[in-house]
């Protein structure tokens, strides 16, 4: 027993209305493998917006990329539009020691400059190890570092956690 009861699909309803509030003109979406895109594509959805989001794999900056490898998802970057002069809101599912954002913001940075990156998350558990802050959070939780919680998606698109 875990102790813990987040509703994922209730705390999505929030990250929904505060990416409505960070999306601006030509701004643009863009999760990160494999919770953060799962989340990206259904904003982008439910914001109304023309198009796929983009989505970025953190895999090939990691800073722990020599003992991981490349792992699955490590090719999903995908970004239809242009980087370069756009305002990227970055989606990832769970915040934790900020190390897969950096990681993420670099692959990001290598296919343009956008004018500004905002980061929403559904959940941050804290335990940061780097100096990154997310502009919008969903729900704030404290989890023991052996712990391990993860975004899960059932065959209809609902969205539940994994506490492990």
């Amino acid at each position: 027993m875990t102790g813990i009861d987040l509703d994922a699909e209730a705390l999505y309803e929030g990250l929904l209305a505060g990416v409505r509030g960070l999306l601006q003109a030509e701004g643009a979406l863009v999760g990160i493998w494999s919770g953060g895109a799962w989340l990206a594509e259904r904003l982008q959805r439910d914001c109304g917006l023309a198009g796929e989001p983009g989505v970025v794999s953190s895999a090939l900056h990691r800073d722990d990329f020599s003992r991981r490898g490349l792992t699955a998802g490590a090719d999903h970057t995908r970004l239809p539009f242009e980087i370069e002069g756009r305002r990227i809101v970055l989606v990832d599912d769970v915040l934790y020691t900020g190390r897969t954002i950096r990681a993420a913001i670099n692959e990001l940075y290598d296919f343009g400059r956008p004018a500004s990156v905002s980061l929403a998350v559904l959940v941050d558990r804290g335990g940061r190890e780097l100096p990154i802050e997310a502009t919008f959070v969903a729900a704030r939780i404290e989890l023991p570092a052996s712990r391990r919680l993860s975004l899960a998606r059932d065959e209809t698109g609902r969205f539940s956690f994994e506490i492990g």
